[in-house]
């Protein structure tokens, strides 16, 4: 195809390969670079050693992000020798969050690597391949582009799967000195609501049932709308939710300070957004917020969920945690439990700070010594784990509508998810996917739930 000539000795690459690492953008990223590379005659395999290509896509938010993509690249240049042995090749290619920040320090200390690409630039991969078979080193792209990455981005036409991904935002203005994002995904740009509208049809056609949009800053989406005015989430959610065929409609990652008034009435006003909110807050102490540059108090986050559960009433809520951030006190320490208590949480996710070079906070003094965040990390996930168990036990005895998303691990069961994002699992060899079906909770397990037909009886113990 043209722009995809092989080198000398080199034959076109036909399967890909790609491992995602890390958040539910990535995951989209990794579909679509998927279906980029489609068009370009590549066929995706699920054996790395069996690839042409091998694409990471990485995510820098985890602790030692970095290094395990290097212990991977290792794992890999051993597959890629073998292949070489036996007269095939391996192209090894970095793309997302690691990518942008190592940059040519990543093909530096990994001179295996031959691409590596950012993730606002991976529409060019075709093009990479083509430099990287005239180039002798690695072929590098981590700039921000003037051309809109998802106007260069072939549309897929394979079926969606029933609970689909849309990213509609990307990038973060917040600068939190703990995160690396905004110099990873740059500024907050928003998809333009035409362009989103007609892909969420696409989707639904191809079988989504449930829609969840995706940002870094989601709630802080202001696309242009058909009218020519810009749109907020929440208008854009109310829009969505008059698609036929369309059930239920989520959105992540949230920051607490762009929940708006508009935003707040669609939780009140449309079924079809789920009363499940991922709302990180990250600590409850007033100084350490600060500290992190988050731009709202504790109890500001309070008034927000006050105001939300005031508009729906059955709202659960997830968040995330960071414990050992410097200068966190035992005092500090004590208020986000203090504030875990009053809120309560369905689900969380919490870590212990680590530093990500070139942001704020790894040069911030009064570090916590790792055993003592280690033990404040314990003792937080023990709270948050005994809320979310609470939750599910809660629930059992209810009849609750499950939306029907993959089969089970045994034969004629299948596996969905209640509002509140709970996974629940239901022996019906009647029902199909995608199905939206009432079901009864009849046992909560560590972390999911089992669901019966109201109408079937109640097994009896002899």
């Amino acid at each position: 195809m043209p722009g995809d000539r092989p080198g000398p000795g080199q034959t076109l690459p036909r399967t890909v390969f790609i491992k995602t690492y890390g958040c539910q953008m990535n995951a989209y990223d990794s579909e679509r670079m998927a279906g980029l590379l489609a068009a370009h005659g590549y066929a995706r395999t699920e054996a790395p050693e069996a690839a042409d290509l091998v694409i990471l896509n990485t995510c820098h938010i985890r602790e030692k992000a970095a290094e395990k993509v290097y212990s991977e690249l290792g794992r890999l240049n051993v597959l890629r020798r073998a292949r070489r042995a036996a007269g095939a090749d391996m192209i090894l290619a970095v793309a997302g969050c690691v990518a942008q920040a190592e940059g040519e320090l990543l093909a530096e200390r990994a001179p295996q690597v031959d691409i590596v690409v950012g993730p606002q630039s991976y529409h060019r991969l075709p093009e990479l391949l083509a430099r990287r078979a005239r180039a002798t080193g690695a072929v590098i792209d981590i700039d921000f582009p003037a051309e809109r990455k998802f106007d260069e981005l072939p549309q897929p036409d394979q079926p969606s799967p029933v609970s689909a991904f849309l990213t509609i935002q990307e990038g973060c203005d917040k600068f939190c000195t703990f995160c690396v994002v905004p110099y990873t995904r740059g500024a907050e740009t928003s998809r333009p609501v035409g362009e989103i509208l007609a892909e969420v049809r696409r989707l639904v056609a191809g079988g989504a049932r449930e829609l969840v949009l995706l940002g870094q800053n989601v709630n802080a989406y202001h696309g242009e709308g058909p009218d020519g005015r810009i749109w907020s989430l929440g208008r854009l959610l109310r829009m969505l939710a008059e698609l036929p065929g369309l059930f239920r409609l989520r959105y992540t990652t949230s920051h607490p300070a762009d929940v708006d008034d508009e935003l707040i009435a669609a939780h009140r006003d449309v079924p079809q957004v789920m009363p499940f909110l991922h709302l990180p807050v990250q600590s409850g102490s007033d100084a350490v917020l600060r500290a992190m540059n988050r731009r709202y108090t504790a109890d500001d986050y309070r008034r927000v969920v006050g105001r939300l559960r005031a508009a729906r009433p059955d709202l659960a809520l997830s968040s995330d945690f960071i414990v050992g951030f410097p200068g966190e006190t035992d005092a500090d320490f004590a208020q986000t439990l203090a504030l875990i208590r009053e809120i309560g949480f369905a689900q969380s996710f919490s870590f212990r700070y680590s530093a990500r070079p070139g942001t704020p906070a790894a040069g911030m003094g009064k570090q916590v010594k790792a055993a003592v965040a280690a033990a404040r990390l314990a003792e937080l996930q023990a709270l948050l784990e005994a809320q979310a168990a609470e939750f599910n036990r809660r629930s059992v005895g209810l009849v609750v509508p499950v939306l029907l998303e993959r089969p089970g691990r045994h034969p004629g069961q299948l596996v969905g998810r209640t509002p509140w994002l709970q996974a629940v699992h239901v022996a019906a060899p009647g029902l199909t996917i995608g199905s939206l079906v009432d079901l009864r909770l009849v046992a909560d397990h560590a972390h999911s739930l089992a669901g019966r037909l109201p109408a079937e009886p109640e097994e009896v113990s002899a």
